[in-house]
């Protein structure tokens, strides 16, 4: 018998079983968040190989930790952000921010009121992200993404609040030069 949600009459009863390492309530509940939490992981590690490892990897912390979620916020939102943990240290082992400088002064202002953001899909952004260089894009997953502050950012990647700062320039300038190439 496959396991479905129809299982699990609601989100409590599913996280119930998986305290109990219900197999069944596991496989529910990674069929159920495993493709948002693949989106993010790609977001954060740059290609689908790694966000697969990424995403089993924090499946793994999931199933390990869920008898420490207290009810407090959204399950999702709890899930969230052991994926955004399980992709930064990904990203720290490799080390994505080694050559991390810091910039005195970096800023580029749009000028027009349009923008080639007005003529260009999520999943088109997405993608664009994703081929971000490594420390351009996780800081900016961080920031503009997740809503992490600069301090935040910098004791989680142990670099400077200014490295983050200039990280963050980098990317959205970045950003700007392949939006103008492609719009």
């Amino acid at each position: 018998m496959n396991a479905t949600s129809k299982d699990f009459t609601d989100e409590t009863e599913l996280l119930d079983g998986c305290v109990r390492q219900d197999r069944k309530a596991q496989k529910v509940l990674y069929e159920k968040y495993a493709p948002r939490m693949l989106t993010l992981c790609t977001r954060y590690v740059g290609n689908k190989e790694r966000a697969w490892d990424t995403l089993h990897d924090g499946f793994i912390t999931v199933f390990d930790k869920i008898g420490s979620y207290n009810s407090t916020g959204s399950f999702e939102g709890w899930m969230r952000r052991i994926f955004v943990n399980t992709a930064l240290m990904s990203l720290r082992k490799a080390d994505v921010l080694k050559f991390t400088e810091e910039l005195v002064v970096v800023e580029r202002e749009v000028t027009s009121e349009h923008t080639a953001l007005d003529n260009i899909s999520s999943k088109e952004l997405l993608r664009l992200i994703a081929t971000m260089p490594a420390g351009f894009r996780t800081v900016f997953n961080m920031y503009v993404i997740e809503g992490y502050s600069h301090q935040e950012i910098a004791k989680e990647m142990d670099i400077s609040e200014g490295s983050s700062r200039s990280q963050l320039s980098r990317a959205r300038i970045w950003l700007q030069e392949r939006l103008k190439e492609r719009y």
